[in-house]
């Protein structure tokens, strides 16, 4: 992919997902314009937290939900763990994460929108929780250093990014060893039409960036990760297909049943090594 196309790319997330922020702090709902959370649209973001972690947030982190999964659910987090979230949005999977590690540890959400970013800090202060951090920066380029993460979280976001092999690398960079990257996102199960891959606004309907689950467990093993599993959550049918191509030029009605059962939601797991392989050093360990 070209550094235009890839620029395109990210500057079409930027704007959907801004705008998705300003319609939540206007009394609507990231998914589906005005419509109440409890109404919304979209089969793959409906019903994804349970009514008792609905209760520990602000309303507007779950209206601003965007996700395909709830990693802090599936994520087993522990008291006094580091988690870090590759794009946080309004932060609903964040104040979560930090409630599960509670004072001791400490949850970061990483998110590039300004938008995003200013309600996820609205919602940090509406919460009261106090051991959450909000950076800007992409996902591409961790603003952390290496070694200083337990867990990764994120959810339905590194399908969008146009070069998932650096954003691997980096969350392996990021994860101290021994640590877990845990993330919800979209993958595809068999071939994908041509037509729906090279249309850059499917990326925000996060269809045309989402990698074979086959393709997704390569690029972690390739970037170090072991124990790796692409566990689907929901597979998507002709119908939701509809909902998530409408309005992007896209023949619809064609291409739904062709993409039926082939788009997945599904909660991806890794692990970084407890400890780099050291070389031979001597007869003793090379017998």
């Amino acid at each position: 992919m070209s550094t235009a196309e890839t620029a395109d790319i990210k500057e079409v997330v930027k704007q959907k997902y801004g705008e998705a922020a300003l319609r939540v702090t206007t009394g609507g709902s990231s998914c589906c314009g005005a419509a109440p959370a409890s109404s919304c649209c979209d089969p793959m973001t409906a019903d994804l937290y349970d009514v008792s972690q609905i209760q520990q947030i602000p309303q507007e982190a779950l209206l601003a939900s965007l996700g395909c999964g709830n990693p802090t659910a599936l994520a087993e987090l522990k008291a006094g763990e580091v988690v870090l979230d590759l794009g946080s949005g309004g932060g609903i999977d964040v104040l979560l994460s930090a409630r599960r590690v509670g004072p001791t540890g400490k949850a970061y959400g990483l998110d590039m929108t300004d938008e995003m970013l200013a309600l996820a800090n609205e919602n940090k202060r509406k919460s009261g929780i106090e051991n959450v951090e909000f950076l800007k920066g992409e996902i591409e380029n961790t603003p952390l250093p290496d070694n200083s993460v337990d867990v990764i979280i994120s959810n339905c976001v590194i399908n969008l990014s146009a070069d998932k092999d650096k954003v691997l690398r980096e969350a392996y960079r990021v994860l101290k060893p021994g640590g877990r990257f845990a993330v919800s996102d979209v993958v595809t199960r068999g071939e994908i039409l041509p037509e729906v891959r090279k249309n850059v606004l499917a990326w925000v309907g996060c269809i045309a960036g989402a990698l074979d689950e086959n393709d997704y467990k390569g690029k972690l093993t390739a970037a170090g990760f072991e124990q790796v599993q692409v566990q689907p959550t929901r597979i998507h049918r002709a119908e939701d297909a509809k909902v998530f191509l409408a309005g992007q030029g896209i023949d619809v009605d064609t291409i739904a049943p062709q993409v039926d059962g082939k788009v997945l939601s599904a909660f991806i797991r890794g692990v970084k090594p407890a400890a780099e392989k050291s070389p031979c050093c001597g007869p003793s360990c090379c017998d």
